[in-house]
């Protein structure tokens, strides 16, 4: 048989193919039709940030789907897991029964383009996966999972061969355990908020093997790394909240300065303990380790302000110190707070 000729106008490349639509499109519009639309249309300038930001092109949006094509499966499915935490998030703004998920396929195959459109099994693979990824899921080829299994910080739901829909060959396919999508993303948001996008994502720990899930090679070295995080966050919470407690005891009273020895007032002091963790410093001289300092002051900031009687300066402030000569009596008068906490890793 004769070798079919593309035709004119058509070429054919390598993409990785994100496709994604609402979970319940059609009870969500039988309930509010303007509702819907306010929330898709939304929705739908979320995911396409996040997918310009990962340097991928949305193809097009029709009804409630939207595809889009990238060069990187890592970027895809880095953007996949971040549209989802997205969502979920905002999703805590309405009500349960008007909230809005989106199943997410990705799929790396070759593919037709014609002008601004891609067609073929490339794409409609990334369709068929879609339709198996459960609601606020993303749910992966076996050819994508090749190429991301050691390159991200995530862990993998091994599902087996599928049988889909036109597709002659069942499809090896797998789901992105989103829980701990959601704790690499948190960890990836700090690293925006600093400025440090070039930075490695952060490892998550990973479920038990009694789970069934398929884990990266990469999950005892993410073991080992949390751990050490936990403890150390731990032994400086521990030993902060005791410094604090016994610095805010009442001292006995003693002469007061004469006036020309007095320092500046700075920011009246709360009425209970008030402290700021300052940004620890990375002693390793490598700078792709930053967001590891970076996440024990983010842990131990979150955890102090957990405690009803402390007064806790914010990390966003706290972090205008970072890389800065600090003299600790000027930061005490400028954020109004009794105690500093410094550190290095």
């Amino acid at each position: 048989m004769p070798a079919q000729t593309p035709a004119v106008g058509m070429k054919r490349k390598l993409a990785a193919i994100f496709s994604t639509d609402v979970a319940g499109y059609s009870r969500l519009m039988g309930d509010d039709e303007e509702a819907t639309i306010r929330t898709l249309t939304a929705y739908r300038a979320v995911i396409s940030s996040l997918i310009q930001h990962h340097r991928g092109r949305v193809v097009d949006s029709p009804g409630d789907n939207l595809l889009a094509e990238f060069a990187s499966v890592v970027d895809t499915v880095r953007c996949a897991v971040e549209v989802q935490q997205e969502l979920k998030t905002k999703n805590t703004e309405l009500p349960e029964h008007r909230q809005m998920q989106f199943r997410i396929g990705i799929n790396l195959g070759d593919v037709i383009v014609e002008g601004e459109r891609l067609y073929g099994d490339g794409v409609n693979i990334a369709a068929r996966l879609e339709s198996l990824a459960i609601p606020g899921g993303v749910c992966i080829s076996g050819t994508v999972y090749d190429h991301v299994e050691n390159k991200l910080a995530l862990n993998y739901e091994n599902v087996g061969e599928q049988a889909v829909k036109n597709i002659a060959k069942p499809v090896r396919t797998y789901r992105v355990v989103m829980d701990e999508a959601a704790a690499a993303l948190a960890a990836q948001a700090v690293l925006r908020e600093a400025d440090y996008e070039g930075a490695p994502t952060p490892v998550v720990l990973s479920p038990s093997a009694s789970s069934g899930q398929a884990q990266s090679k990469g999950d005892r070295w993410g073991l080992q790394t949390r751990i050490v995080l936990l403890l150390a966050s731990l032994v400086l919470i521990a030993g902060t909240v005791v410094a604090v407690r016994y610095l805010s005891l009442p001292t006995p009273r003693t002469q007061p300065l004469a006036p020309s020895t007095q320092v500046p007032l700075g920011l009246p002091l709360p009425d209970k303990p008030s402290i700021v963790v300052l940004p620890f410093v990375n002693m390793s001289k490598d700078p792709e380790q930053e967001y590891f300092s970076d996440g024990i002051t983010e842990n131990l900031t979150t955890d102090l302000s957990q405690i009803s009687g402390f007064f806790v300066i914010s990390r966003n402030t706290a972090f205008t110190y970072k890389g800065k000569a600090v003299n600790v009596k000027e930061v005490d008068r400028e954020l109004g707070v009794r105690h500093v906490v410094e550190g290095s890793v």
